[in-house]
């Protein structure tokens, strides 16, 4: 049974995480402090240490340094909710194994861990890892693909319309749109990008601590606080907070925000001293807030308050000219984290991927493509290792878009050409080849527009 220490100060979150961890068939330890760490480190040895990157007597960059000195095949994963990057990087330089932002999904936790365990932990492989890890986060404004679709074009310019202004922004967009990169991108192209960009996902704040998360506390202030804590906001300081799917909070919740937007100002749980903030709010949600607040579960007040501007996350079926953009830039990452070198898709998996509706939009892709990276036993990826709902989508269409290998391809070039309303530039992108070639298919079939 592999063992692993969580070091947290944060009580409840720590006796979450233990239990959770439990479940899964682990030896969990916990201690809330360093000092409490210091001597359990020193007498086990323990397969991977979860540790806060600030504690009480210490942060956790100090005590990685002592972790690693005592047993170097420990793998540690440092946990921040202070969305701070440079921190990051120096704790995988000296290092650490990797680093997740609070709160994450209980899920991607467990995956760190995993891929922790199987790390191997030789010299060279440390080296290669610190190089790939530091890399994504230097260059992390490459990270939002721009596509060449209508669709994605609109939403470009209104990012770069409101980027620069101090106006909050609704990003509204079916689950998996991509929501989270669109505030993203708005942040690093505004003046704020050298300050910090917190993502907060609201549906996964408890309620009962919900006041805490978002203003911080003070030590003694409920019981659990053990020490004091800063919240989202305060943490967001100079920068952007981004509240993604902003629906699921409270009343309660949704009245103390709109106060601290107002005012620019909150007072952390069990403080009577207010402390003043500067911070840009873009929100994000799935649902018709406009709708919510007809039937009285969303306030009105604060529903205009963040939506001084909105930016609509057009879903996949709508930028179907920017699929392979973005499957490609998956496939790239998935080699990355996957050591592979996949360098391709077969022809029956591009027609397979155009011909299905992806529901679950961006994030269903990245999923896909990075399930293909994993399977694939050559240096393509081929339909036999795709999920049958998307191979299946290939073999019951209509039409094909691709490379021509259709004896009907006469009537998909008019149906191209209608749907780009004439464009030949967008019809020869929908049909996935080039101008020069599309001339000379309207030659051939004598077509004229």
């Amino acid at each position: 049974m592999f063992k692993i220490l969580i070091v947290e100060d944060d009580v409840a979150f720590c006796t979450m995480l233990k239990t959770f961890l439990q479940k899964k068939d682990y030896e969990v330890s916990t201690a809330f402090s360093g000092n409490e760490a210091l001597p359990k480190i020193k007498q086990s040895t323990f397969d991977i240490v979860l540790s806060d990157v600030r504690l009480p007597d210490t942060d956790g960059i100090t005590l990685l340094d002592e972790i690693l000195e005592n047993n170097p095949s420990t793998q540690v994963i440092i946990m921040t909710g202070y969305a701070e990057v440079n921190m990051a990087v120096n704790a995988i330089k000296q290092g650490a194994f990797d680093y997740v932002s609070k709160p994450f999904n209980p899920d991607t936790i467990l995956q760190t861990i995993e891929k922790a365990l199987n790390h191997t932990s030789d010299t060279n492989t440390k080296n290669k890892k610190v190089s790939e890890k530091i890399k994504p986060l230097q260059n992390s404004n490459n990270s939002f693909v721009r596509g060449v679709s209508d669709a994605s074009k609109k939403l470009n310019e209104y990012v770069a319309l409101v980027a620069p202004t101090r106006m909050s922004v609704l990003v509204v967009g079916d689950s998996g749109t991509g929501k989270e990169y669109v505030a993203s991108s708005i942040h690093k192209a505004s003046k704020r990008s050298e300050k910090p960009f917190v993502a907060v996902d609201c549906g996964a704040v408890p309620k009962e601590i919900a006041s805490s998360e978002f203003f911080g506390h003070i030590k003694g202030s409920f019981t659990g606080a053990v020490n004091d804590k800063i919240g989202h906001f305060e943490a967001a300081n100079g920068g952007t907070l981004f509240l993604d799917e902003i629906g699921n909070l409270s009343y309660e919740l949704q009245v103390q925000l709109l106060r601290a937007l107002q005012e620019r100002k909150i007072k952390p749980v069990g403080s009577n001293k207010e402390v003043e903030v500067d911070i840009r709010v873009i929100a994000a949600t799935n649902e018709d807030l406009s709708n919510a607040v007809k039937e009285g579960e969303f306030r009105e007040d604060l529903y205009h308050r963040l939506n001084e501007f909105s930016i609509k996350a057009p879903p996949l079926k709508d930028r179907i000219e920017d699929l392979m953009l973005f499957a490609n830039h998956f496939l790239e990452e998935s080699n990355i984290e996957l050591d592979k070198h996949v360098v391709g898709f077969a022809d029956e998996v591009l027609e397979a991927f155009k011909k299905y509706d992806w529901p679950g939009n961006l994030r269903e892709l990245k999923n896909i493509v990075k399930r293909s990276v994993l399977l694939a036993q050559s240096d393509m990826i081929t339909s036999d290792i795709l999920p049958s709902d998307i191979a299946f989508a290939s073999h019951n269409a209509k039409q094909t878009y691709g490379l021509f290998k259709n004896q009907n391809e006469q009537e998909l070039i008019l149906d191209a050409l209608e749907k780009a309303n004439g464009n030949k530039a967008k019809a020869a992108r929908m049909l996935s080849i080039d101008r020069k070639t599309l001339y000379n298919k309207l030659k051939q079939y004598d077509i004229s527009l």
